[in-house]
């Protein structure tokens, strides 16, 4: 069984300035609207099938949520579905904001 890996936010943000990550938020609509990571796919249980078709399992995939918590569960899911380098960011879009910039959905 695959594991998911928990890494802070400076190692999410050098993974993606690297370049060649999913970034995967899964905070509920109105909180991904009021701000999130650049690029970042909203992945939800409705959005789950899009996203397993969208991108390469072999790409690496960050999980973002509110503080971190929720992430692990996520990632944890990401990893038994095949993706093979799945992390949970701790602190989460929290953290993020404090540290790095991030987008708004447009009203």
């Amino acid at each position: 069984m695959s594991e998911f890996k928990r890494i802070s936010v400076a190692e999410a943000h050098k993974l993606i300035e690297a370049g060649h990550v999913v970034i995967a938020d899964i905070r509920d609509d109105q909180s991904f609207a009021t701000g999130h990571v650049e690029n970042a796919f909203h992945l939800s249980n409705a959005s789950m099938s899009s996203f397993s078709q969208k991108y390469d399992y072999e790409t690496p995939v960050l999980v973002f949520c509110y503080h971190g918590n929720s992430s692990q569960g996520a990632a944890q899911y990401l990893a038994q579905e095949g993706f093979d380098e799945v992390y949970s960011v701790d602190g989460g879009f929290e953290m993020w904001k404090l540290n790095y910039p991030f987008v708004t959905l447009p009203q």
